[in-house]
């Protein structure tokens, strides 16, 4: 790349670095590449953007060459209702409710076999942002609860074809991962510890096929990345601040339907499960006292209770005219969270599990090219028995539990800059 690409990619980076936040399917977008989020996220077996390192590193290979420089204005609205203890409820909305999300991709040709790319991507959506100390008590000198996610991926994408109609691709991810929480004294966590980073090194595969001229058909697949540990919050994830990316894994294909009509379907698994520090049970704490690994920061210590998420992407694709492709979607995954979990994810309330996009492009030249999406997921909440009335009522400070609920919506409209070469 030379000097004017490596600086947009500067620039990008960095406005990465700013805090994404996205919290869809789980804590991962509902997709990648602003074509792919008009159409729910389906992007497996398409191969017209330049976001194959993010969604399937062998469609690079029929992607052309291409930038695409974009930004999406991401808005989830969420809330926390809890309990006093005496029948008195209090809703709490979280701050600081609009982001600014960059994304780039770049591919090129270098043969006729072989391909080239790079696209750099963010995952995030444990950010949050309450004014007021709802997992501690005001005595303990909190003011404020929430914490930070932020996930860069820099993903490098080589793609070979195996034949006209069939290819293959990898991706190296290049990781680094930022955390922030406050307001955790309920917990133990005290004093609020500052902003802390940890990198690492990962790999997503992919396969490409064309099956016919109608039919193309695509599978990716990212196995766990092992993160370094976040040593200022050893105390607060399990196996002493852990924080691995869970291993995913995706199946598409797209059908062309009629000569101006593209149907495109995915097939997303997560496994958050397979990462401690998100999917062990928060009620894991009231083990503590009998067995060290239970207590907070130990390889069994409590998590956020996060389950597998399973996805559907649906995507419609419409040539309205020579310059003129329409696009719309639905996204429809499992909520991760269970009600036993619930004062956990207050930090974290990943619970949306419907979206519904819209999109398009208008080409500007024969090289030039203006994508628009925009999403909206309506809101969904998760009920269950307060965690820390539960521990007031096994010390004798109270008499009975009491509820909370965790509730978000989202909304985004994102706009991106794309041109051939």
């Amino acid at each position: 790349m030379n000097k004017h690409n490596a600086l947009q990619l500067t620039v990008v980076a960095s406005a990465l670095l700013s805090g994404a936040a996205w919290a869809t399917d789980g804590y991962f977008p509902h997709g990648y590449g602003m074509k792919a989020l008009g159409m729910g996220g389906a992007s497996v077996a398409m191969t017209d953007n330049a976001f194959a390192g993010a969604n399937n590193p062998a469609t690079a290979a029929f992607a052309g060459n291409r930038y695409e420089l974009g930004v999406n204005l991401f808005s989830p609205k969420r809330s926390a209702v809890t309990s006093d203890g005496q029948g008195g409820l209090m809703e709490t909305k979280s701050e600081s409710n609009f982001f600014l999300v960059p994304e780039f991709g770049y591919n090129k040709k270098i043969d006729a076999k072989t391909s080239l790319g790079l696209t750099v991507y963010g995952n995030g959506g444990m950010n949050t942002n309450y004014p007021v100390p709802l997992l501690s008590q005001p005595s303990s000198g909190a003011t404020r609860t929430g914490v930070d996610l932020m996930q860069l991926i820099v993903a490098p994408t080589v793609a070979y074809k195996l034949n006209d109609q069939h290819a293959i691709g990898v991706s190296p991810l290049l990781v680094y991962q930022k955390f922030k929480a406050e307001g955790l004294q309920g917990f133990g966590i005290s004093p609020d510890k500052g902003s802390d980073s940890s990198s690492g090194i990962g790999v997503r595969l992919g396969y490409f096929g064309q099956l016919s001229d109608q039919i193309s058909v695509g599978l990716s697949h990212s196995p766990k990345i092992s993160m370094g540990k976040f040593e200022k919050y050893a105390g607060l994830f399990a196996n002493q601040g852990g924080f691995d990316i869970p291993a995913n894994s995706a199946v598409g294909v797209a059908i062309q339907a009629t000569p101006t009509v593209k149907v495109a379907v995915d097939y997303q698994k997560i496994k958050y499960g397979s990462v401690a520090s998100i999917a062990n049970s928060s009620l894991n704490m009231f083990q503590c006292q009998t067995s060290p690994s239970y207590c907070l920061g130990g390889i069994n210590g409590p998590g956020f209770g996060w389950s597998d998420v399973n996805v559907v992407k649906l995507g419609l694709e419409w040539a309205y005219s020579s310059v003129v492709t329409l696009r719309a979607g639905y996204n429809k995954s499992t909520n991760p969270i269970h009600g036993a979990d619930v004062t956990f994810n207050i930090l974290a309330p990943g619970v949306i599990s419907k979206h519904y996009t819209l999109g398009g492009t208008y080409k500007l030249s024969r090289d030039s090219e203006l994508t628009w999406a925009y999403m909206y997921a309506p809101r969904n909440s998760v009920t269950g028995n307060s965690l820390l009335g539960q521990m007031a009522v096994a010390q004798g400070q109270a008499l009975s539990s009491w509820n909370e609920t965790i509730r978000m919506s989202q909304q985004s409209l994102g706009v991106q800059y794309g041109w051939k070469f």
